[in-house]
């Protein structure tokens, strides 16, 4: 199952997208083909950005 994009403008929680990065390594066996480690940096950055402002807050 591929995420569902969101719609423009709305940010998913970090929760969200660490669901995806974990059901796109089990589909995937741990070994990433060139798709879905294009669709795993693109999940990184998505987490990365989900969390920047929880990190900040926790500080």
């Amino acid at each position: 199952m591929s995420p569902t994009p969101c719609p423009s403008g709305s940010v998913r929680s970090a929760a969200e997208v660490n669901e995806d990065i974990r059901d796109l390594w089990q589909r995937s066996g741990g070994c990433l083909s060139p798709e879905d480690e294009e669709e795993y940096q693109r999940l990184l950055v998505e987490w990365a950005a989900a969390t920047s402002g929880s990190a900040r807050s926790a500080a």
